[in-house]
């Protein structure tokens, strides 16, 4: 299996200072600053990267897991909510609000909340970040 990177750059102080994050495939590099993470400010930030992490990732392994149980998705899109909270005068990501929906023809609700709930508990990016709360809300269209 590959080995999959991304780098970031910072220069200066945490409030004056700016950044920049990359992609190793290329595929995406943006610039991130104290306003982008903590307040309102443009450019990326750690946690929407996270975010589009958990979100990719429990997308395909929950389209895996269905096809699986019997019952590919014709799609599955997700949103990953990741909250970043002042915690012991630093902060902390503190928990991660999954939302996904998903065209499954043939399946019913019961079934397709426990493979959502399996992805959850076994997709890599969800296992990695094992130490934060991943709240799950699953709808079948």
């Amino acid at each position: 299996m590959a080995t999959r990177t991304g780098s970031a750059v910072w220069e200066g102080t945490l409030k004056a200072g700016k950044g920049t994050v990359k992609l190793g495939s290329g595929a995406f590099e943006g610039s991130y600053s104290f306003s982008s993470r903590f307040e309102n400010g443009a450019g990326t930030n750690p946690e929407e990267l996270i975010g589009a992490a958990e979100a990719g990732c429990f997308s395909m392994a929950l389209s895996l897991n269905l096809e699986k149980a019997g019952h590919p998705a014709k799609r599955i899109s997700t949103t990953a909510s990741v909250k970043l909270e002042p915690a012991g005068g630093g902060f902390k990501i503190t928990s991660i609000d999954l939302k996904t929906e998903a065209d499954v023809p043939g399946i019913d609700d019961a079934k397709f909340r426990e493979q959502a709930e399996l992805t959850k508990k076994t997709c890599p990016v969800s296992v990695a970040l094992a130490g934060t709360q991943i709240n799950l809300n699953a709808k079948l269209l």
